[in-house]
């Protein structure tokens, strides 16, 4: 699934367009690289966001298509 896709599905962002945006500026990063919104997510990626000062870390613990809003939060873990 795509980058920007799975920000919105897991509602990290709300969305898809707001996270196609966030990556192509560099305030997205997969596993320590910066990401573009075609990066293909895998279940074990770490996903970096930059939010103005702050930093928002997860990590991929499934990816699926569809997810109803209150078992969004099952797609990812928040890592400190």
């Amino acid at each position: 699934m795509r980058l920007d896709k799975f920000l919105k599905v897991s509602r990290i962002i709300k969305r898809r367009t707001v996270a196609n945006e966030a990556c192509d500026a560099g305030r997205v990063a997969v596993n320590g690289r910066p990401a573009r919104a075609s990066y293909d997510v895998k279940a074990g990626d770490v996903i970096a966001i930059t939010f103005g000062e702050k930093t928002l870390k997860a990590e991929v613990l499934d990816v699926r298509e569809h997810v109803a809003k209150d078992a969004s939060d099952s797609l990812y873990r928040i890592i400190d």
